[in-house]
Order: structure tokens, then C-alpha cells, then sequence
């Protein structure tokens, strides 16, 4: 037992002092148990084959194709605009909105996808965005109580449940819990978060960088272009472009061909876009996007029969734009666009030339570069990446490696939540094991091309998480075979057990609560549920109300701004302070406290076999002689 608190202590010293990693703290603890005889082998790595640990790796691809797609961040846009520049309204929909991704998306993916949503709207209905923000974050955990997958806690007490024989708890179970929660955190903050609005706000600067979005519509590179299908009949398939001279014969240029099928009963949608070259040649059904002269292009489609498409955008799938600055050593000063070969060898297209304050657009091709000319270019997102590797002829404005984890792969969006919903469905309906459900998804969405490649899937994994877990899950097995975790039960117990169980509820939930400030919600997870659990067989009731009690505590952390992901991230864009997180989140994290501790044995009533009522075992109702089947208790 000596050894166990010895490694635990240590363990958990790491991480408050964080200087180390997570994962190889808890890897370092894992050692130590084996070396020490407290765990075998078998015992110290059961947790990389625990259920757990391969449902939250796939829930984390699962999350990444949802984001990938754009699917969340619509769902948010649509909800966002409800808001028509009403602050509290945009409060409460920031609050439901959010809390409905977390119910499915991890917390910190949650986060990540409303903040640039927020911000731009407070600013367009000219309130602070820091009135939102922390409830942003809050919301983010508090919907993760709404299912089974919205936070790791909650697939860790079921699992606990499952190991010692109770019933595990399905895909809904918390949804009870996640909506009294989720109502209280909307009462306590809609009047508290305006004690949040930040007199800064005024001095908030763009990131450096521009965004895909921010390039068309500086360079107006939507502005002439136009889309013509290519129907089967037409006599232009089959040809190379470089064989219709569409320049001269039309004054028009094409930048990209795109083209579209459907498979699987047309459910899954594809795209793929190419970058235009001589050798490229027109198949029925793509879709030429061109720019030039406009009474050309209606000629080119009378000519080969081609029809005009609607809501013609650049959509950025496989092609992306970044900007190029022409450096003076560049051996394309005083060259023509046309003489640089930049098509030819660098595979890109110049869309527009920025000199100083002019912009240039027209007869590109004649056009010659200057020292300081910036290019905006299209090419394949491959081969904008490549062109970091030249240092001689430009310097590349931005980060096209981390733009293109921002194109969202949008015509997707209805597979992604096809496969999501097909996950839910098979957790609801139990068809199969909930981690087997999560795999079935993240593979589909690998299938279905969700993701660029499949090494996008694996990026989307949080491994330090997923080895911080396998490796702390050992240590309940440690605690439990030294005595640790009856130790501490009995402490409980011995301290608030005689005042009842309601009191036991709450001193294991605050408990909980205060560990999470130090380390991981998960990893609180792990060491407590045990003990909750052998402290509601100690005073011989039901464990799913103190287990509760344990997710509650884990995922409820909102004092410090260093508790969860979601708190930090949000903190210098709201200009929090760490009081800023002790005056509105302490609050309410006591307030879920004292009022789950009543509602919950309201929620999850005794439920198991050999328990007697804990009304009559305590004397909680006065004159009670013994206690009712059905009665809601612990």
C-alpha cells in the first residue's frame, strides 16, 4: 500500500507541476507498479486493450471527419443565424448549440469549431464576444453529460460498472443528468456572463495569415469566373485542351475542371479537382471553371454544347491558393507569366498580380513580374505545399500547411452525418458494442473519403490522451488489489457516512471535483470510480448515483482556466483573467454540486439486486418504517 500512495503521490505532483508529459508520467508510474510486484505485466497493460481506450481513439476520428467536413461548423452557422444580432439570444444559442455538438464532439473539437463562429458574431451584431466565450467553453463539458460518448468520464464509470457485474449504462442514460446540468449552467450564466464583458475587446487583431476566403475576396477572384457542364453528347470530350486553343480563339482560360460522382446508391458523393494542363483532356460529365472574356465563353458553350452552371464557387477539396512574393534574385523578374513556366513546371496557376495597392487581373499571361510582385496562385494543395521548398525565386505568404486543415471538404458533410448517425443507432438500438459501433464509423468515414488521406484520419488522434488513459487505467487495478481504494472508501465513508448517503454523494463528488483541478478529467475518472464504488457497497446501496457523482465531478471543472482544454483556449481570446474563472466557474461548479446531490438518486433510483432502501436504512424521511420498491434513492 506504502508503494501505491508513494507512486500516486508522485504521479500526481507531475502533474500539477507539469513539466513533464502526461502520457509519460503516467507510462513512468506504470513501470514502477510493475517493477515493484504490485502489477503484473498482464495487469499494467490491460488498459491499451481496454474497450475505453479503443472507443475514445475512434471517437476522435469520428470527430475529426465531422469538423473535416464542415458538417459541425454548418450546423453552427444555421443555429448562429437565428441569433439576428439579439445578445441574448446569441447567448442561449451559443449555449444549446454548443452543448448539442459536445453531446458527439470531444469538448476541445467543440470549442475550437464555435470560437471563430462567435467571435465574428458579436462582431457583426456589435456586442463582446467575452460575454460568450467562457460560456462557451462551459457549455462545451456540459453537453458532454447529454450521452455515453460526450466525455471520456462517462465511458470509464460504465466500464467500472460492467467490471464488478452491475449493468452498463447506455447510449442515453446521462441524458437526465446533461439536461438538469446544462439548464443550470444556462440560469447562473446568462446573468453572470455579462460581469465577463472585457473593455479590450476594441483591441482584438486578425491573425496573421489570410484565409481562403479572405484571398477570393481580396483579388475578386469570383467575380469573373463562370462554371459550363459538360453534357455526354458534347464533341469537346475527349480533346486536350491544348488542342482548343480557347486563348485565342475565345480570350478565355480555364482553371480548373471538376467533375462529380455519386456511388453506393447515391449516397456518397464525390469530387475531384485538377489544375489545367495542355495534356489535360475534357471527360462527359466535369464541370470547366473559366475566366476571360464573357461573350467568348457563351461562344466556346453554343460551340460544344455546354450548359451554364448556377452558384458557380471555388471550392478548395483538392486545389488550394496561397501567395508567392517575388523575391529580387528571382530569375522571374522582368519575365513574363507566360515565359515562366510556372504552369509547366511548378504545376500552378497565377489568378492575380498585387503591385504595391494595384491589383492586376487582366492579360496576366503578358503581363511581366517586378521584385516585390505578389502572385496569388492555384495548384493542387501537394504542390503549394512544395513550393515552401524554394528559396530562391519567392517566399510563401502564410501557412498553406495549416490552411488546408481549414478547407473543409463540405460535399461530404451529408456522409459524415449519415455515418454518425448510423454510430448512434447502433449504440441506442445495442446491435453491437458501443466500442465496436464507434470503429464501424471511423472506418466508414476513412471509406467514404471524409478525409483527404488516411493519414488525416490518424493526425485527428490525440495519442498523448489515448496513452495517458491506458496508462492511468492500471492504477484503480494497483489501488484496488493494495487496499488503497478501500482505504480511502472507508475514509469517506467513516466521515460522512453516519450524516447519510445524500452526504457521501456530495463529499465524493467535490472530491473528484478538486482532483480535476490538478490532473486530467479522465484520469480522475480512473482513480475514482473504484472508490465510489466500494463506497456504496460499504454502506450497501446502489453505486450508479455515486458513479455519477464521479463523471459529475471529472467533467463539472470550471474554477481554473487550466482544468480542461476548453477553458485555456478560450482565456486570451476573452482577455480572462484566472479570478475571472474563480468568480463565475467556482459558483456554478458548487452549485451542480449541492444540486446534483439531491437530484441525482432522483435520476438513478435503487436499481440493484440486495439493496435495501436508503430512506429507511438512514431515517431520511422522518417516521419512515422502511423503505418502498421504486422509491428514488442512491
Amino acid at each position: 500500500m506504502t508503494i501505491t500512495l508513494i507512486v500516486l503521490a508522485i504521479t500526481i505532483a507531475l502533474f500539477i507541476w507539469g513539466r513533464l508529459r502526461s502520457d509519460i508520467v503516467a507510462l513512468a508510474a506504470l513501470v514502477v507498479l510493475i517493477l515493484s510486484g504490485i502489477l503484473t505485466p498482464a495487469e499494467a497493460f490491460s488498459g491499451f486493450s481496454s474497450s475505453v481506450v479503443i472507443m475514445m481513439t475512434g471517437l476522435f476520428v469520428v470527430g475529426g471527419a465531422i469538423l473535416q467536413t464542415g458538417l459541425a461548423r454548418a450546423a453552427g452557422n444555421r443555429m448562429m443565424g437565428m441569433a439576428k444580432g439579439n445578445e441574448t439570444k446569441a447567448f442561449l444559442l451559443v449555449m444549446l448549440a454548443t452543448s448539442a455538438i459536445g453531446a458527439f464532439v470531444s469538448n476541445t473539437g467543440t470549442v475550437a469549431l464555435m470560437m471563430p463562429i462567435i467571435v465574428s458574431m458579436a462582431a457583426q451584431g456589435g456586442f463582446s464576444s467575452s460575454r460568450l466565450l467562457m460560456p462557451l467553453a462551459f457549455a462545451g463539458s456540459l453537453g458532454g453529460m447529454l450521452t455515453l460518448i460526450g466525455t471520456p468520464p462517462n465511458l470509464v464509470v460504465s466500464e467500472e460498472l460492467q467490471k464488478h457485474g452491475f449493468p452498463g449504462l447506455s447510449f442515453f442514460s446521462f441524458l437526465p443528468v446533461g439536461i438538469a446540468v446544462i439548464t443550470i449552467g444556462i440560469l447562473f450564466l446568462l446573468p453572470m456572463s455579462r460581469t465577463l464583458i472585457k473593455k479590450r475587446r476594441k483591441h482584438n487583431r486578425k491573425t496573421d495569415g489570410k484565409s481562403l476566403d479572405d484571398l477570393v475576396e481580396e483579388y475578386q477572384v469570383g467575380d469573373n469566373l463562370y462554371g459550363y457542364s459538360v453534357p455526354a453528347k458534347s464533341r469537346i470530350i475527349g480533346q486536350k485542351v491544348s488542342g482548343l486553343d480557347l486563348k485565342n480563339r475565345y480570350g478565355i482560360t480555364i482553371l480548373e475542371i471538376r467533375n462529380e460522382k455519386r456511388k453506393a446508391l447515391g449516397m456518397v458523393r464525390d469530387v475531384s479537382q485538377s489544375i489545367v494542363s495542355g495534356d489535360s483532356t475534357i471527360e462527359a460529365g466535369d464541370i470547366l471553371y473559366v475566366v476571360g472574356n464573357r461573350n467568348g465563353m457563351e461562344q466556346m458553350a453554343a460551340d460544344y454544347g455546354l450548359s451554364r452552371e448556377k452558384n458557380v464557387t471555388l471550392g478548395f477539396y483538392d486545389i488550394g491558393l496561397a501567395e508567392l512574393v517575388v523575391l529580387p534574385s528571382s530569375k522571374l523578374t522582368n519575365t513574363k507569366i507566360c515565359e515562366s513556366r510556372l504552369r509547366e513546371n511548378d504545376k500552378v496557376n497565377v489568378l492575380g498580380i498585387r503591385r504595391g495597392e494595384e491589383y492586376i487581373y487582366d492579360d496576366l499571361g503578358n503581363r511581366r513580374l517586378k521584385s516585390g510582385d505578389v502572385l496569388l496562385v492555384q495548384a493542387q494543395w501537394h504542390d503549394l505545399l512544395a513550393l515552401n521548398n524554394e528559396n530562391s525565386n519567392w517566399v510563401v505568404l502564410g501557412h498553406p500547411d495549416e490552411t488546408i486543415t481549414k478547407a473543409t471538404l463540405d460535399y461530404k458533410a451529408p456522409t459524415a452525418a449519415l455515418i454518425m448517425l448510423l454510430m448512434v443507432v447502433l449504440m441506442v438500438t445495442g446491435w453491437t458494442a458501443p466500442a465496436t459501433a464507434v470503429m464501424i464509423a471511423a472506418l466508414l468515414t476513412v471509406l467514404t473519403g471524409c478525409f483527404r488521406k488516411v493519414e488525416d484520419a490518424y493526425s485527428t488522434i490525440n495519442w498523448e490522451s489515448v496513452v495517458l488513459i491506458a496508462a492511468m487505467m492500471p492504477m484503480s487495478t494497483a489501488l484496488e488489489k493494495t487496499g488503497v481504494s478501500e482505504m480511502m472508501s472507508s475514509s469517506l465513508v467513516s466521515t460522512l457516512g453516519e450524516m447519510g448517503p445524500y452526504a457521501l454523494i456530495a463529499g465524493i463528488y467535490f472530491t473528484t471535483s478538486f482532483i480535476t483541478m490538478f490532473i486530467s478529467n479522465t484520469a480522475t475518472a480512473v482513480l475514482m470510480a473504484p472508490v465510489a464504488l466500494v463506497a456504496a457497497q460499504q454502506i450497501h446501496v446502489s453505486p450508479y448515483s455515486f458513479l455519477m457523482a464521479v463523471t459529475l465531478g471529472a467533467s463539472m471543472c470550471f474554477a481554473s482556466p487550466f482544468s480542461t482544454p476548453p477553458n485555456a483556449l478560450v482565456m486570451k481570446a476573452g482577455h480572462y483573467t484566472f479570478i475571472d474563472y474563480i468568480r463565475v466557474g467556482l459558483p456554478l461548479q458548487m452549485i451542480i454540486g449541492v444540486a446534483m446531490t439531491f437530484l441525482l438518486p432522483v435520476f438513478w433510483p435503487r436499481r440493484s439486486r440486495g439493496y435495501g432502501d436508503l430512506h429507511a436504512r438512514h431515517h431520511l424521511r422522518h417516521g419512515a418504517e422502511g423503505g418502498r420498491h421504486g422509491s428514488s434513492c442512491p
